[in-house]
């Protein structure tokens, strides 16, 4: 396959990869989703996990309708990717993509749960061995060596079975002789510094010499120093000078020195390049010696070698998936054919405490309090500003997207259908008929297929006239009903609409009141089948209270007589779940 052929991979990318790794190390690399491999390669990171994530999963990218979709599923897998343990294991979530195979993404969350399991039930000296173990692979830069002795870490620890299964039956022995022979000798023979002591104490006394043998005038003048009469005492001295240069015995300099030299100055070089020549030699015999007895420590160990390899790379992946699991409390979702419900969800982008949700579209089993209606097609949310509805949408729009990729989702019990295309359209408040036409563009042609579609549109009144946005919103709900698709669209147009279809209901969320410091209090949890208020009262109330002169008050005062609620609702923004 060209390179050229793969999503993103122009003709200056391919010719870089060209360069650096070659045609079939390149494919190889994006047939694996080795970011890395790109990356070194000199690929920005960001443009080398598009390409991966397009490589390997196109299909499921595909079911990413629209920006937003895709802003929140790059959110999960940069939140997920915080957990992981190593930086491979990092990139390899980075290029989830959703799976198309219900059976896949069972699989999957099989694998994710279990390690999960696994890691609560580490006791703390045992994750911080796991960490340990961790980092020690990514400081060795994650080499086959390291993935090795990671597994050698591991066992040494005694972790055996589920998520470390594959390391069960690995020999311990044969594993560590390989792992001293890995990265110590190369393809072309070459064996590294401290694979071999003998072999070091040639080299180095082979340096030695070479040194020597290169300077050797140099030599011949440090002789001549030592105040030596005849060529007797010249070939003395010089037997002693190289031996204690060099750390070579002084026989083994004697019998290499030149016997038919013409002067002192031949004899010194002819000398020096016969030693070294033989040391040459013995270095070469010596290396090679080493080099096969690596080589077959190696190939003895091939096949748990490989499977330390695979099984490394693969644990630090499910356990870091683990880990985001039980630091956010996920939960298997049941994966059903039609229908979204979810009971006590939270969303994964709010911090500090946050009230669970319980809400459903479609047809579902999923109980709760209150107990969720099922079979409606179409779910039309309104009420209070800053009442959470934006992320009421963002939490379901998680679920779906996490329970596509195989991953446990952030709710007590879910029921995720099989959704070819989810459509998730946060307000944009951009008045203009440019606006208009693109949102239009973007969350229309899903829908018009009949192929299975989720819609989650918030606000579309942002984007056009009141009036021409609530014929729109008709329209809409409307065609998702004839399509077969589901759909959640928040509106404060609630009481504009044209009577419903029996597939449509609408739902509501409330104000209740203020705190003792003057904040709204709003039940996040949406009544079905009800209109949602604000209660404009409450809010007119905090602006007098907080007015910051006797002029302004007044304003506030003359605004509580005069406005009318939705008029007032629109004073808050629709941006946060809850107040602090």
């Amino acid at each position: 396959m060209r390179l050229e052929d793969y999503w993103g991979v122009g003709p200056k990318t391919s010719e870089k990869l060209r360069e650096e790794l070659g045609v079939e190390r390149a494919v190889e690399a994006i047939e694996s989703a080795d970011i890395r491999a790109l990356a070194d390669a000199g690929i920005p990171r960001g443009r080398a996990v598009r390409i991966l994530r397009r490589a390997n999963g196109a299909a499921g990218i595909d079911t990413l309708g629209t920006r937003d979709a895709r802003d929140v599923y790059d959110e999960l897998l940069a939140l997920a990717s915080e957990h992981a343990l190593t930086a491979h294991a990092a990139d390899r979530i980075r290029v989830l993509t959703p799976l198309t195979a219900v059976e896949e993404r069972a699989d999957r969350l099989d694998r994710v749960l279990a390690a999960r399991d696994a890691w609560v039930g580490l006791t703390d000296e045992d994750r911080e061995a796991v960490r340990s173990a961790f980092e020690a692979y990514d400081d060795a830069g994650g080499s086959d060596r390291a993935a090795v002795e990671t597994a050698l870490s591991l066992r040494a620890a005694g972790l055996r079975g589920g998520t470390f299964e594959a390391l069960d039956d690995l020999d311990d022995e044969s594993l560590e002789r390989a792992a001293n022979a890995l990265g110590t000798v190369a393809d072309d023979g070459t064996v590294e510094a401290g694979a071999d002591d003998e072999l070091d104490r040639l080299r180095e006394r082979r340096d030695a010499v070479a040194e020597l043998e290169s300077g050797a005038l140099d030599v011949l003048e440090s002789v001549r120093e030592r105040g030596v009469r005849s060529f007797e005492e010249f070939r003395a001295a010089f037997v002693e000078y190289v031996a204690s240069e060099t750390d070579v015995r002084r026989g083994r300099v004697e019998s290499t020195v030149a016997d038919d030299a013409r002067d002192e100055a031949d004899f010194v070089s002819t000398s020096l390049r016969s030693l070294l020549s033989e040391f040459e030699a013995e270095v070469e015999s010596r290396e090679a010696a080493v080099a096969e007895e690596l080589r077959e420590s190696i190939d003895s160990a091939r096949a748990d070698v490989e499977v330390a390899i695979d099984a490394v790379s693969d644990i630090a992946f499910e356990l870091s998936l683990g880990r985001f699991a039980a630091e956010h409390d996920l939960n298997r979702p049941h994966l059903v054919e039609d229908g979204l419900a979810v009971s006590r969800a939270r969303n994964l982008t709010l911090s500090g405490e946050v009230q669970p949700v319980t809400y459903a579209v479609g047809s579902h089993d999923v109980d709760g309090e209150p107990a969720p209606p099922s079979g409606d097609r179409v779910a039309v949310l309104t009420g209070a500003n800053s009442g959470g509805k934006t992320t009421l949408l963002e939490t379901l729009a998680q679920v779906v997207l996490l329970a596509s990729m195989g991953l446990p989702v952030p709710a007590d019990r879910a029921d995720v259908g099989q959704f070819d295309t989810v459509v998730f359209h946060r307000r944009h408040a951009s008045f203009n008929a440019g606006v208009l036409e693109s949102t239009l563009k973007s969350i229309v042609p899903p829908l018009s297929t009949g192929d299975r579609t989720l819609m989650l549109v918030d606000e579309f009144e942002a984007i056009t006239e009141p009036g021409r946005a609530a014929d729109l919103l008709n329209g809409l709900v409307d065609l998702t009903v004839d399509r077969g698709a589901l759909g959640v669209y928040v509106t404060h147009l609630a009481d504009d609409l044209s009577p419903l279809p029996p597939e449509a209901r609408i739902d509501g969320i409330f104000a209740e009141g203020l705190t003792e410091d003057l904040s709204l209090q709003v039940d996040y949890q949406p009544r079905f089948g009800t209109v949602g208020k604000s209660t404009p009262e409450f809010i007119v109330s905090r602006l007098v209270a907080n007015a910051r002169d006797r002029a302004e008050r007044r304003g506030f005062e003359a605004l509580a007589h005069a406005v009318g609620e939705e008029a007032v609702q629109r004073t808050l923004s629709d941006a946060q779940w809850f107040e602090e």
